[in-house]
């Protein structure tokens, strides 16, 4: 049996176990699916497919027909949003069930090859982590195609039988339309939606488990959402490598921005010399295809992720690949983040290095912020230099009003940190 061909199966099962239970619920569309429905409906004839691989698109019903056709006919399954110009041509590892593109904020995206017993193990860490009931509805207001939509919502939707809506996108509007049609929701989000959802008090009572990924998620959000609700956001720390790697399953705020939570159950995560944090499990990714890479093999991912592990949980220091150069001492980017996504006027930022042509003290730090007015600024840079010790405080302040997370709640340092230089090409960064 094909891998794929074991995935459909594992889906009649859970359609046969739920068959008169709501699955499925596209809102934007007006359609509703019980499982034996969404079953009978995925019996028809094969999606177009690329050298034996199909791409279920969008973010409504069809991605989820689009996928279970493609298990039924044998073809690997690789999810996208958009076109990103990948060649899908050359032969796939053995076993191959399903290819994931990676998030690619440090370069060009990369597709993670996956079994199918490395995407059910990943569903179950995940039910069983997050203490989740199938009786429960997920809410997806967030990309289906994603990995972190995709592990969190898709998988435990056709492996685990847990009912989906689809909101249609994260507006508002849609988040309180669809958190009316069901009495005890779970709802994976990113921390810029969070904040969009607070602002515009629309955040539903009924959420029974709320979680952010993608991006860390601000200790000052967490709190407020936490006092105006009554409702803990759940920190989830994860990669499109391997899914799941941490969470936090505590009930109320956390006291350090640094904490990524408690390991996932099945998972196994060491640091290596470096003091990056390493992931092995029944979880993680075959490898890198078409071009294997090292940091995934064998069973274990070498993330670029720093950390600390202290009695079972993780700690986020920054990335090693992202640490700032200041005069020969090192500065990780987070930790300035974190102090500024908790100044009330900041709406987003990243900060990044750049040469420091006139200082000569290696790089200097640069603070991309988008503000609430540009008149506040002054404040934020107290704020900022009250809060850090003066090695950390950015140079180079740029405010911009185009700075904003893709569907991940990500940036990427390394491209805004291309644009400022491009920027400002004709003098000393600054």
């Amino acid at each position: 049996m094909s891998a794929t061909r074991q995935l459909y199966e594992l889906w009649r099962h859970t359609a046969s176990h739920h068959a008169d239970s709501l699955a499925l619920w596209d809102v934007p569309g007006g359609r509703r699916w019980t499982f034996a429905q969404l079953a009978r409906d995925s019996e028809t004839p094969p999606p177009a497919a690329d050298h034996g691989i199909c791409h279920p698109r969008g973010n409504g019903a069809d991605f989820i027909l689009e996928l279970l056709r493609g298990w039924r006919h044998g073809l690997v399954t690789c999810p996208l949003d958009r076109d990103l110009g990948l060649a899908f041509a050359g032969p796939l590892p053995a076993q191959c069930a399903h290819l994931k593109v990676t998030s690619a904020t440090t370069g060009a995206p990369r597709l993670v090859a996956f079994s199918a017993e490395q995407l059910c193990a990943d569903a179950s860490h995940i039910m069983q982590g997050m203490h989740l009931c199938p009786a429960w509805a997920n809410l997806a207001a967030i990309s289906l195609a994603h990995s972190y939509g995709f592990s969190s919502l898709v998988l435990l939707l056709v492996l685990q039988g847990m009912p989906l809506i689809l909101a249609g996108g994260g507006l508002p509007e849609q988040l309180r339309a669809a958190s009316s049609l069901w009495p005890d929701l779970v709802l994976p989000s990113v921390p810029a939606l969070w904040r969009t959802w607070l602002e515009a008090t629309v955040i539903p009572p009924n959420i029974r488990v709320a979680i952010s990924a993608g991006a860390p998620l601000p200790l000052a959000l967490e709190q407020q959402i936490f006092e105006r609700h009554g409702l803990k956001v759940h920190n989830f720390y994860g990669s499109t490598e391997c899914g799941g790697i941490a969470y936090d399953p505590t009930s109320e705020p956390r006291q350090h921005a640094q904490l990524a939570g408690r390991v996932m159950p099945g998972v196994q995560v060491s640091l290596n010399p470096e003091g990056c944090v390493e992931v092995q499990g029944p979880n993680v990714g075959m490898g890198y295809w078409p071009e294997p890479d090292p940091t995934l093999a064998g069973g274990v991912f070498r993330t670029r992720d720093l950390g600390e592990m202290r009695e079972g949980l993780l700690f986020l220091r920054g990335r090693a690949s992202d640490q700032i150069n200041v005069a020969g001492r090192k500065v990780a980017p987070d930790a300035i983040e974190q102090v500024l996504r908790n100044h009330p006027e900041v709406r987003e930022c990243v900060v990044f290095g750049v040469p420091d042509h006139a200082g000569h003290r290696g790089e200097a730090i640069v603070a991309a912020v988008v503000l609430s007015a540009p008149q506040v600024l002054g404040a934020v840079r107290q704020y900022t230099q009250n809060q850090l010790p003066p090695w950390q405080w950015p140079k180079h302040w740029w405010l911009t009003e185009e700075l904003s997370p893709n569907e991940r709640g990500k940036i990427s340092r390394a491209q805004w940190s291309a644009r400022y230089q491009a920027a400002h090409k004709t003098a000393a960064p600054g």
